[in-house]
This record gives structure tokens, C-alpha cells and sequence, in this order.
């Protein structure tokens, strides 16, 4: 049975399906879903959880003998698999098919990945999950309806915004949901719950941590290597997802990456910096940056700042942090 992202809660407060498979590049709507059916499986006596992430090389038969030991009077657990790639090949889509029928009261099975192509959808370990359990596909919030869902999100931390400081957020944040996301639990945890205006948001923005994903960015592009990379560090230790920054880096390089080809082509630069939306007051910072890298270096960057984000969301190995000093060094040179 496949259902769409708003029917969640309601479905869980009436059942709970035997394996869900959960699936979309949101990384905040996914791990959001998950949470929810992990939630009503605790209240329903799942007391153990298994997570098994299914990288390069993974033994499916340790997976299925995972499940062996469940008995009359074993506790009931959640066995989760992670597709990072959302294809498991022919021994693991047997195995998914056959851990979908192990299914039941005493064991519930989730699957997740990224957004599935059509090959995946129609295979037959997908089609065996939506048989027996919940298909779950959640789907990108686009530029039209991403204002509202802040606004929602915002009256459900507590806050009551006008329509201007919606609008300042949704600027702010450019799309990423998990920068939105965070932005909200800020602007909580500084204004508390209550009325917000375009002012407020203004100032909590101003007031921020003091390792802000876009001092990042100025430090990286102002050429200051050990700032940018002190800055990187403090946005770790703040907890910052990985997620945000190597959005906030691909952001820069792709503005930066057009503005080269730009020159190189013999356009004008403020011109096109100008067409590109940067601020004036950043236009100096990405001029010299512009004029201190080689045509091609910022299209190699945004290859690397790909695996970064393909790290952090778990859909391929290495560590997201390592690879984004990694650009911001390269950028700051």
C-alpha cells in the first residue's frame, strides 16, 4: 500500500503495518517519517532496534540470520536496512523479499533509501514491501509551497509569524529544509514562544551562533584558510548538520562556477555578479576569489562537495566533515 507523507499520522494511529519502505532525498522529511514509525512501534513493545547499512560489500546472510533467533518470547524489534544507493542487487533484493515475509507481530522491518527510479520501483523486492507493508515516497517541498510549510512548522515550534518574517526565512534559507529547520529552533530558543515579526527574525539571524555556515562561505572566499577552517570546526562542535554546510559551500561554488564561466567567455564580471543576485557587499570577496582560481577549479569543487553531501546523507562512505575542509582549503587558496 503506498501512502503519501500527510497520511502518516493519521495511518499510524490506526495501524501498524508488519515493513514500511521510506524513501526520498529529504533528509529531514525522511528521518522525520522514521522517527514517527519507530515512535508508534515503541508504544506498541518494540524494545530493540537493528541497523543494518548496506554499503559495498555487505553480507545479506548475516542480515537474514539476524532474524533467526526470534522466538515465541523474544522481544519484539525493529530491523532497519539503509540502501544508500536504493539498489541492492539480486542477493539483496532476495534478501528484502524474504524478510518481508518474516514480518510480523514480533518483528518489524523498515527500509529506506533515496528516491527510487523506475527500475527500482517495479522490482520485486519494492513491489514485495508495498504488498505487504507501506510504501512511503517523500517528495521534495517546492519553492511555491515551501513558505507555507515554514509557517506551519513555525506555529508548531510555538511561534507566530506575520507573512514578512515567513518570507525572510524562506529567503534565508534558500530551499534547504534542514537550514529552515534549524533556523526555527533558533529563532524558539531566542524568542520563545509568542508573536514574530520580520524585525525579530532579523535580529536573531544578527545574534546567531558565531560559526554561521555563511561566515564559512566569506572566510573561504576572503582567501583566509585557518578562519574558514576554525569556523568549520566550531560548526561541528555546535552540532550543525553536515548536510547544511556542504549545501552552503555548493551553493557558493555554483554561483562562483557560473561567474567564471562568464569571464572566461569574455562577459563582464560585475555585471554578471550583479545578474547572479550577490550582494554588493560581497561582490569584492567574490571578485578576488574569482581572479585567484584557474578556469575549471570551481566545477572540480562542486564534484567533491557531490560526494560530501552523498557522505553525509549515509549513500556513500567517507567522512562528510573531512571532505568539506577539503574544499573550503581548496576555495581559501
Amino acid at each position: 500500500m503506498k501512502i503519501q507523507a500527510n497520511q502518516l499520522s493519521s495511518h499510524l494511529k490506526k495501524s501498524l503495518a508488519p515493513c514500511y519502505l521510506v524513501t526520498g532525498d529529504e533528509h529531514l522529511l525522511v528521518g522525520e517519517a522514521l522517527d514517527a514509525i519507530r515512535a508508534t512501534a515503541r508504544e506498541r513493545g518494540f524494545g530493540s532496534r537493528e541497523m543494518h547499512i548496506a554499503t559495498t560489500g555487505f553480507d545479506w546472510p548475516q542480515l537474514i540470520a539476524s532474524t533467526s533467533n526470534l522466538s515465541l518470547f523474544a522481544e519484539q524489534r525493529i530491523i532497519e536496512l539503509r540502501l544508500p544507493t536504493g539498489k541492492p542487487g539480486r542477493a539483496g533484493g532476495q534478501a528484502i523479499a524474504d524478510l518481508v515475509e518474516q514480518a510480523g507481530p514480533e518483528l518489524l522491518f523498515l527500509v529506506t533509501g533515496p528516491k527510487l527510479d523506475k527500475s527500482s520501483s517495479a522490482s520485486k523486492w519494492a513491489k514485495a514491501l508495498d504488498r505487504r507493508g507501506v510504501s512511503l515516497p517523500i517528495w521534495p517541498v517546492g519553492v511555491r509551497e515551501l513558505p507555507a510549510w515554514i509557517a506551519n512548522r513555525m506555529r508548531a515550534a510555538g511561534l507566530q509569524p506575520d507573512a514578512e518574517a515567513v518570507t525572510l526565512v524562506a529567503d534565508r534559507v534558500e530551499g534547504n529544509l534542514l537550514a529552515a529547520d534549524q533556523e526555527i529552533e533558533k529563532l524558539r530558543l531566542l524568542l520563545g514562544a509568542g508573536p514574530v515579526n520580520v524585525d525579530d527574525v532579523s535580529d536573531a539571524v544578527a545574534n546567531s551562533s558565531r560559526y554561521d555556515v555563511y561566515k564559512l562561505a566569506d572566510a573561504a572566499l576572503a582567501g583566509d584558510a585557518r578562519r574558514a577552517v576554525k569556523i568549520l570546526g566550531g560548526l561541528r562542535a555546535e552540532g550543525v548538520e553536515p548536510v547544511i554546510v556542504v549545501w552552503a559551500l555548493t551553493r557558493e561554488l555554483r554561483t562562483l562556477a557560473t561567474l567564471d564561466d562568464v569571464v572566461r567567455q569574455g562577459g563582464d564580471l560585475g555585471g554578471a555578479m550583479q545578474k547572479s543576485g550577490v550582494w554588493r557587499k560581497r561582490q569584492g570577496l567574490v571578485r578576488s576569489c574569482v581572479g585567484r582560481h584557474q578556469h575549471g577549479d570551481f566545477h572540480k569543487m562542486l564534484k567533491v562537495t557531490g560526494r560530501a553531501d552523498a557522505a553525509a546523507k549515509g549513500q556513500r562512505a567517507g567522512d562528510p566533515w573531512q571532505i568539506a575542509a577539503d574544499v573550503v582549503v581548496s576555495l581559501s587558496l
